[in-house]
């Protein structure tokens, strides 16, 4: 269970590929398995189950974010290349129009 924003932080910074979701939902499990059925080896972070996804990712990128993407944002929350991809319905439209794997490459996520 990550304790502060400044794990994520760290986390997002040094890893290509992390998942933000909590620990019981089905969602936070689908975001791995389709990450790892690419070919990448995502990390997870579980949050609390009160935990809000639009303060972590305003908290983390304030200037980054409009406030209609940081209200939009819903766990499980993805970063690829340690930018926020936003959640699980972004990285499956990035997945269906053939985008994710060399968003992947770029990101030094894969190796072929």
């Amino acid at each position: 269970m990550i304790s502060s924003t400044d794990d994520v932080r760290r986390t997002v910074q040094a890893k290509p590929v992390v998942v933000v979701g909590r620990r019981e939902c089905c969602m936070a499990h689908v975001a791995p398995c389709l990450l790892l059925g690419q070919g990448a080896n995502p990390a997870v972070l579980e949050v609390s189950d009160d935990a809000d996804p639009a303060a972590l990712v305003f908290a983390l990128w304030p200037k980054d974010n409009s406030t209609k993407v940081a209200t939009e944002v819903a766990f499980p929350v993805v970063f690829i290349g340690g930018r926020l991809l936003g959640g699980l319905d972004s990285l499956m439209a990035m997945h269906m129009a053939g985008k994710l794997v060399p968003v992947l490459k770029q990101a030094g996520a894969l190796w072929l």
